[in-house]
């Protein structure tokens, strides 16, 4: 059996063999280089990081373009350091599931070290005290940007941090903020902070975070009135896109590897409920759109695929993406596909009413207000969802997992399309069939009955006691029982972005959902004559 170490990289005949692709470059050299003179620090050790972004250094490291990995620091899932990224020497086995059914399989090599942020705090200081370092990005997920509980008052954690010295910090905006002030006080040196996290203007939460926390420490004597200005002035905080899925662990995929002679491929659940593996399963499909601001230079990025523009093209891919292309189709079929008992989002793209629905609300009625950000072709990029993403079958994503937050998205999934078709002259919402019909599944949903009218477990909701408090009283099966519960949902622009009622849609919503409420069956019988 063939394991997933530093060792088996040195005969990497025997990866060839079996169909895996070694790193031509020499591991060992790039990782005592990278120690020595680090250049590109990443917080976030998860999967869109090992199978997406830390494979682009890889590509540049094979071909000779870079001589320096990169160093992953982990936060707050500690076990992917421990369990996943110790035994195997920081490497990663990528295997990409092409539509066709082909696996493409790669060992990623880029990484040269992993630390804790917790016991390998110095380590980390260290990197920053060296005039070397580039970039630090960030894959944590929009939470991880986060200083306010919903209420608005300060997370108990930042307002210790901001009291406490910065070498006390807990939060993992404090400790960046404490990182950059080790920086200013060594020399002052300029670095890119770069969020690659899937959220709109991604570099502004990053940069208000950290001026937050600064602040407060200057306020605090901590730091000096020169540090905000260094903040300022010599780190940027570059917006970016980025769109690759890495789903869960497939157990086919694990299979196959081991069917190879491959050991020690099983997937774990950590502590905090992270689905990892030595492996990483993703789509082939991938992008990865980046402000141009380096005051420190950056890696070629750009020879392996990665788009560097200006800020204004890189929030119109984004706003692309999230409101026309990709995001609201994903939605849709989420609530659909936990109402009429699908678990698979290629399973759902043979359903003919759904891919009708999708193509209704990408097609039709997006298309007709999307941002072109004319280095990547909206159209060229919706086909590539419809016909070649969602249907993959060899990509295991689920609706249940896409339903997470979904009071978090619709406001910038639907409402940003409604909001341009309120503004467009000769557009009009009342017009719109395909929006108003997902968000009526979405009211549908927060029921927690499917179109069976059997019990499944909602996906997590910040806003879902809330939700579902409004709802009260409404029963799946008897229409009877809605008398104007989703008022106050609709209505709310906070959720949607606008008031659904000033929009028109409100009533259509409301009366698309009580027909959902009409027995067994009325939810697929409402998609179908809608979609006819």
């Amino acid at each position: 059996m063939l394991n997933l170490n530093s060792s088996s990289l040195k005969d990497a005949a025997q990866w060839e063999k079996i169909g895996v692709k070694a790193p031509s470059f020499d591991f060992d050299r790039m990782t005592e280089h990278t120690l020595e003179n680090p250049s590109w620090l990443h917080f976030g050790a998860g999967n869109i990081f090992r199978g997406y972004i830390a494979r682009l250094q890889h590509e540049l490291l094979n071909k000779g373009k870079v001589d320096s990995g990169i160093v992953v620091a982990e936060s707050f899932d500690f076990d992917i350091i421990d369990k996943i990224y110790a035994p195997h020497d920081c490497l990663t086995l990528l295997a990409t599931m092409n539509h066709d059914g082909s696996v493409d399989k790669e060992i990623v090599a880029s990484m040269a070290a992993a630390y804790r942020a917790d016991v390998h705090r110095g380590k980390i200081e260290k990197m920053f005290t060296n005039p070397s370092l580039q970039m630090v990005s960030f894959t944590i997920t929009e939470k991880g940007y986060a200083l306010h509980s919903a209420d608005g008052s300060l997370l108990p954690i930042v307002k210790a941090d901001m009291a406490n010295r910065p070498s006390e910090t807990k939060h993992i905006m404090s400790l960046v903020t404490a990182l950059l002030l080790i920086r200013f006080n060594m020399g002052a040196y300029p670095l890119s902070l770069v969020s690659m996290d899937n959220c709109s203007h991604n570099g502004d939460r990053l940069r208000d975070a950290v001026l937050a926390i600064a602040t407060a420490w200057v306020k605090n004597g901590f730091a000096s009135d020169e540090f905000i200005s260094y903040l300022r002035t010599k780190i940027a905080f570059p917006w970016s896109m980025i769109d690759k899925i890495t789903p869960r662990p497939s157990e086919a995929v694990q299979s196959h590897l081991e069917n190879l002679g491959i050991a020690q491929m099983t997937p774990i659940v950590t502590s905090k409920n992270t689905y990892t593996a030595p492996f990483v399963n993703a789509e082939a499909a991938e992008y990865l759109v980046i402000e141009d601001a380096f005051p420190n230079g950056r890696p070629p990025l750009h020879d392996v695929g990665v788009y560097f523009t200006d800020r204004q093209t890189v929030n119109k891919v984004e706003t692309m993406k999230v409101t026309t292309c990709l995001n609201p189709l994903h939605t849709a079929l989420a609530v659909f596909g936990c109402l009429l008992g699908y678990t698979s989002i290629a399973e759902e793209m043979k359903d003919n009413d759904l891919v009708a629905l999708v193509k209704k609300i990408g097609y039709d009625e997006g298309m007709k207000v999307v941002v072109d950000p004319v280095i990547i072709s909206p159209k060229d990029f919706i086909d590539e969802v419809i016909e070649r993403r969602l249907p993959n079958p060899f990509i295991p994503d689920a609706p249940q997992r896409i339903a997470t937050d979904t009071s978090q998205k619709v406001g910038i999934r639907f409402g940003e399309t409604i909001k341009a078709y309120m503004a467009h002259p000769e557009l009009n919402t009342e017009d719109l069939i395909g929006i108003p019909l997902a968000i009526a599944a979405w009211m549908r949903y927060l029921l927690g009955v499917d179109d069976n009218l059997n019990s499944f477990e909602l996906s997590p909701d910040p806003m879902m006691d809330t939700l579902q408090s409004s709802l009260k009283g409404i029963i799946p099966d008897q229409m009877f029982s809605y008398t104007g519960q989703l008022a106050l949902i609709l209505s709310n622009p906070n959720i949607f972005g606008v008031d659904l009622y000033e929009a028109k849609l409100g009533r259509k919503i409301e009366n698309l959902f009580v027909e959902m409420l009409d027995g067994e069956g009325s939810v697929r019988r409402i998609l179908s004559r809608s979609m006819a």
